[in-house]
């Protein structure tokens, strides 16, 4: 077996490099929303494949994703007969809207006093990036065992990546898949993600009207559509704050308690504000379903008249517990906000995507490899987490590779980093200790292939 204490000093020894690298790409507002300008994240997907050159990959390309951002893909050919590995990140990133009221620019990286670096992407999912990069250089040429490279360049938006890997299955088979975009509750603790919920979500529309009109000449008889919407969106959750739709699954989480400081500290709920839900804190987040507004079409407060709005339209998001089908809890909530008609109003509802639920094989090879690499990076136990983000891609590798392990970590830590707000950051020792885990789980599972 490797030697633990030799691969952790090869990887400090490696961090300054690391660190400069992650600094670079953090540089590069590469945000593939639509509507924001897409030279940045054609920019970032050429700085990617010149980072995993520099690593000492030949081969590594940009393939074309129908209708979405190019990905990064390298395959790698190691020993005959030995198994292969699919290392996968993305280089896209969340907006940094003034809104969020950032304390530094957030795509200029800074280390401030707590030793932590700050920037749009520092954490996710760049981090990813710059732990494969060092995965790659710890290795060397002499690779150990088959490796590929999928870096997606549109997974913070609707990504289109998922259908490009169904159609190419050839390119994308692989014994294990590492996921670096999520990490463990707090610094210092590895986590291994063995849960994720799903995310799906539509858009509901409700008309009243077949224009505005004057609020005080109209108001009290003829129904406002935002005030028909307020009274469908309030059906989603009961009065302890738990997500009630017929047909959609709940669940209880049997792995690692979610601490409630860490939570607390991650979450940024104000001191007397209470928590929603019932059951511990790790089924509300892990194992129980979710539904959020995500955002609705209504004027501001400085554009606001005295007038009866005709339609209003919401998006909604709903995480679903692992273990669900995807696109059933979708129709589930979808049918239920078409039964919803306050006063007859008109009410239509849309799809807008379904990203499928996720759980480990615990006993898979792979994974027990996977947790022993990091407990031996760590030098303590290793936590078995969930997680209420979801992946969409994971569900389509199931589908390539069904007897292939998805190793789930990174250095994302709940607590501090923030990951889609302000102040995003990484803390650089969960870099380090993140590539000493991964070449270790790559090098013990190559012997253990071998043998």
């Amino acid at each position: 077996m490797s030697d633990p204490r030799r691969i952790s000093a090869a990887a400090a020894e490696l961090m300054p490099e690391v660190l400069e690298r992650l600094e670079r790409l953090v540089r590069i507002p590469s945000i593939a929303f639509p509507g924001f300008d897409p030279e940045p994240v054609h920019a970032m997907g050429a700085a990617v494949v010149a980072l995993f050159e520099d690593a000492g990959v030949s081969g590594v390309t940009l393939l074309d994703v129908p209708d979405g951002y190019p990905c990064v893909y390298a395959d790698i050919p190691g020993p005959a007969g030995s198994p292969t590995v699919l290392l996968y990140a993305h280089y896209d990133v969340q907006p940094a809207p003034p809104s969020q009221n950032w304390s530094s620019e957030p795509f200029e990286p800074v280390t401030k006093a707590d030793g932590r670096i700050y920037g749009r992407g520092a954490a996710d999912d760049k981090s990813g990036l710059v732990i494969h990069y060092g995965t790659l250089k710890l290795l060397g040429a002499e690779l150990p065992c088959n490796l590929k490279i999928l870096v997606e360049g549109e997974e913070e938006t609707i990504s289109h990546l998922e259908a490009f890997v169904e159609a190419n299955p050839e390119l994308f088979a692989a014994d294990a898949y590492v996921i670096a975009d999520i990490g463990p509750q707090r610094v210092g603790r590895p986590g291994l993600t063995t849960a994720l919920r799903g995310d799906v979500a539509c858009t509901v529309t409700v008309r009243t009207l077949a224009n505005p009109v004057h609020s005080g000449m109209f108001g009290g008889a003829a129904p406002d559509a935002l005030t028909a919407m307020i009274r469908i969106l309030d059906t989603l959750h009961d009065e302890n704050g738990d997500t009630v739709i017929a047909g959609v699954d709940s669940g209880s989480w049997g792995g690692a308690a979610m601490e409630e400081d860490v939570y607390r500290e991650g979450s940024a709920i104000l001191p007397d504000v209470q928590y929603l839900g019932t059951g511990s804190l790790s089924d509300r987040i892990w194992a129980k379903p979710s539904v959020t507004v995500l955002g609705m079409d209504l004027p501001n407060t400085a554009e606001a008249s005295n007038v009866l709005l005709p339609e209003v339209t919401a998006k909604l998001s709903m995480r679903i517990v692992p273990g669900s089908d995807g696109d059933a809890q979708l129709e589930a909530l979808m049918a239920h906000l078409r039964a919803q008609r306050p006063w007859n109003c008109q009410v239509e509802v849309e799809k807008v995507k379904v990203g499928h639920a996720f759980a480990v094989d615990e006993s898979h090879p792979a994974i027990v490899a996977a947790s022993t690499a990091l407990a031996e990076a760590y030098g303590v136990p290793v936590e078995a987490i969930g997680s209420g983000a979801s992946i969409p891609l994971v569900a389509s590798l199931q589908k390539v590779a069904p007897a292939g392990a998805i190793v789930l970590w990174g250095a994302e830590d709940t607590a501090q980093s923030r990951i889609h707000a302000s102040d995003e950051s990484v803390d650089p020792g969960e870099i380090e200790r993140m590539i000493a885990a991964q070449t270790l789980f790559i090098l013990n599972l190559a012997e253990a292939g071998r043998g």
